[in-house]
């Protein structure tokens, strides 16, 4: 009787979700599996309107910082760099971290605050030599992840630079299914070199604009000898 009483139970809140579920949420959820945190993401950017269900900024939040935490970075980059710290210490290490809205699901909260699907993290490394540049971009709405890492010369690096600029993103309001392109303010930190430039994302504060700024100066620096 008591596993029947809880068969019923997981039915009707099933039932409950999926009935709430907006047209593009119930579009997306046709695609690729996911897990139950995976589908609360999804509910989280795509449900809207009266009677929605879908967690908070909060629970969101905490699925984020989960994620990245569970993954070691910092320790993970110099694996992937092949040094060790103690030999990566011309300037100190810099972590940079923030949403990135290409190719992801998009949400302004209340606040005006935009948050996305996708997140990036990077750390960069200082040698008398080199800088060693590391990303990890992952998903919370699927099993999705790029790795990446880069050297570069001081002697090739043209610049350290902040990035502002607008970026067109698809959201949708009340449920729509095809949803609509709107405008966001995006900030994200380049690495320039001769033909090319590096894009990360990053959440802009009084300490990166410091850390961009040591870079610089450190630029300026090995420039100069």
């Amino acid at each position: 009787m008591l596993v029947l009483i809880i068969i019923v139970a997981a039915v009707a809140a099933w039932w409950f979700l999926s009935s709430h579920d907006s047209a593009a949420t119930k579009a997306a959820l046709k695609g690729a599996k996911r897990n139950d945190e995976q589908k609360k993401v999804i509910r989280y950017f795509l449900n809207d309107g009266c009677g929605a269900k879908r967690i908070s900024d909060a629970e969101y939040d905490q699925i984020v910082r989960q994620a990245v935490d569970s993954l070691n970075l910092k320790q993970r980059a110099l694996n992937k760099i092949g040094l060790d710290e103690s030999e990566l210490q011309e300037i100190a290490p810099v972590y940079l971290e923030g949403y990135n809205f290409k190719k992801a699901y998009q949400r302004q909260r209340d606040n005006g605050m935009w948050v996305s699907s996708c997140f990036q993290c990077t750390w960069l490394f200082f040698s008398d030599k080199q800088v060693y540049f590391y990303t990890y971009t992952l998903n919370t709405d699927c099993d999705e992840k790029r790795e990446s890492s880069e050297e570069y010369f001081y002697r090739d690096i043209v610049n350290f630079n902040q990035v502002n600029e607008t970026e067109e993103v698809r959201v949708y309001p009340k449920g729509s299914k095809d949803g609509e392109l709107v405008k966001v303010e995006t900030s994200q930190f380049s690495i320039v070199v001769p033909g090319d430039k590096n894009f990360v994302a990053m959440t802009p504060s009084e300490e990166n604009e410091r850390a961009i700024k040591g870079m610089k100066a450190k630029l300026r620096e090995k420039k100069n000898v």
